[in-house]
């Protein structure tokens, strides 16, 4: 993999921030080293000392003074230590990176934490994107990135999917456009990555399947594209087992994969994590350096405390139980489907996620029949009877 033509000029000129590298050497010093470097404040001046957490099992989560004004000071960049080699020890459980054992020069698995998944997709748009760059999106994407990406400048072009996710030779066509030799010439504006949501995709709540996902690789690789995978409801998946990632696929170092607790442990504590090729992990770190510093230290070590205390095992146990929660909810929400909208509407079942999308039939924009009508009627019942008046 050439990653140069991956990188803004922008992101090529981050260089490490003095005071940032100070801190990550500080924090594998001894106890005993006292740094005068940093301008980090005296802990002894917090009101918070200590704190504890109980969890839905009972068991509790202590944070003693020692820990608590670790808690509350500035920490490493690409996340705490301990955090970080949980999560990697999972991401090698559960999608075997080729990668993992790659030289960094070829696209080594490298990760880092960052403030919810959403912060680490605008880092990695910022480090591709350049002005005219051609990108590739499924359709329908996900509203928050059309609003990351927009301003930018790029050219977002759309991907036809169903309810199988992303169709393969929707893709094969738009990229028909361009010769794969194309990517070595800059001139030619090939494609510099397709972004999808594989599982569960917001709004959609379709989900590719794996022999999708393989083709598309495949065409990656012919055309010299990234990956962004940015799968949030990958912890929310209904059936066993589940699909193997573009991550466990990459034999390039062509994917930059986004995850999230936000869905499974919190949305608020906003602990989301990039894993990717370590040339492009190092420069989001660099980025992160100048921008939010780090994620929340406080957040970052009570999810680490849950996620050693629970063990892998524990960690998927609880995932389980998510799933359980979730696919009530679905089931729920398509009885009502069934009742009050058969014949009015077309929907197909979500296999993961949180969204169920329906297309009224004869209908082309329903927006105004939501704003306007529907939050004054009582859900399905309601919304059938405005279908049927709008006919």
């Amino acid at each position: 993999m050439n990653y140069t033509r991956f990188i803004t000029a922008a992101s090529a000129a981050r260089k490490p921030s003095a005071i940032r590298v100070m801190t990550e050497i500080l924090g594998k010093s001894s106890k005993s080293v006292l740094s005068l470097a940093t301008g980090a404040p005296n802990p002894n001046t917090f009101p918070f000392k200590t704190a504890v957490i109980t969890t839905d099992n009972g068991e509790t989560i202590q944070f003693d003074e020692e820990m608590m004004k670790r808690a509350l000071q500035y920490s490493q960049s690409a996340g705490l230590p301990e955090l970080l080699s949980w999560l990697k020890q999972l991401q090698v459980k559960l999608h075997n990176p080729p990668t993992i054992h790659y030289p960094p020069s070829q696209g080594q698995m490298d990760m880092c934490v960052t403030c919810g998944s959403q912060e680490g997709l605008c880092k990695v748009f910022e480090m591709i994107v350049n002005p005219g760059d051609n990108i590739l999106v499924n359709e329908p994407i996900y509203s928050g990135t059309i609003h990351a990406v927009q301003p930018l400048g790029c050219n977002m072009i759309n991907i036809s999917s169903d309810e199988h996710g992303i169709i393969p030779d929707s893709l094969r066509e738009i990229l028909s456009r361009w010769k794969p030799e194309d990517s070595k010439n800059p001139e030619k504006n090939t494609p510099k990555f397709l972004y999808t949501v594989p599982n569960g995709n917001n709004p959609a709540g379709n989900s590719l399947t794996t022999n999708r996902k393989k083709e598309i690789y495949e065409l990656a690789r012919k055309y010299d594209f990234l990956i962004i995978e940015d799968d949030p409801y990958y912890f929310m998946q209904f059936n066993k087992p589940w699909a193997p990632t573009f991550l466990s696929m990459d034999i390039d170092g062509r994917v930059i994969r986004a995850d999230s607790f936000s869905k499974v442990l919190s949305s608020g504590l906003r602990i989301g994590f990039i894993t990717g090729p370590k040339p492009l992990i190092e420069r989001i770190v660099l980025h992160i350096q100048v921008s939010t510093m780090h994620p929340s230290t406080f957040a970052q070590l009570l999810v680490s405390q849950l996620l050693y205390q629970w063990g892998e095992e524990g960690f998927l146990a609880h995932v389980d139980r998510v799933i359980d929660f979730y696919r009530k909810q679905r089931d729920a929400l398509l009885a009502a489907a069934d009742k009050w909208l058969s014949g009015l509407a077309e929907w197909h079942v979500p296999t993961a996620g949180m969204f169920l999308w329906v297309k009224i039939k004869g209908l082309h924009d329903v927006r105004k029949l939501i704003e306007e009508k529907a939050f004054k009627k009582e859900a399905f019942q309601g919304l059938a009877q405005l279908i049927k008046e709008s006919l």
